[in-house]
């Protein structure tokens, strides 16, 4: 799986605006949080799409691009969480044991 580090916020611009024309996810990752780690590990055990793109936030380092995320995309903060963007807006987000890369799909694919 190939992961895009998102570490600045003007990157959700992009990410924003990319997803008119790919699906783009933001998995959110608490690097001190068990659930976390387990979330993203079985993230990392399926293969991913090659029609999406994936964003790895790591909370701990950069908490301000989380805080805009959910401010940009009108969610509310959890950890672990996945967010999937189509059309500049969030229409799929799932937290802690609900997050699988089944489920990803699925909604990214849709038409």
């Amino acid at each position: 799986m190939k992961w895009n580090q998102l570490t600045q916020i003007g990157q959700l611009a992009l990410i924003k605006e990319q997803s008119f024309f790919r699906s783009q996810v933001i998995f959110k990752h608490s690097t001190r949080c068990s659930i976390s780690s387990m979330a993203l590990h079985r993230l990392e055990r399926e293969a991913a799409s090659d029609q999406i793109d994936f964003y790895y936030l790591d909370l701990l380092q950069y908490r301000h691009i989380s805080t805009e995320v959910a401010a940009m995309f009108s969610v509310h903060h959890e950890s672990p969480q996945v967010l999937l963007i189509k059309n500049g807006e969030c229409i799929y987000d799932e937290s802690h044991q609900g997050i699988t890369m089944s489920d990803i799909e699925e909604q990214a694919l849709a038409s």
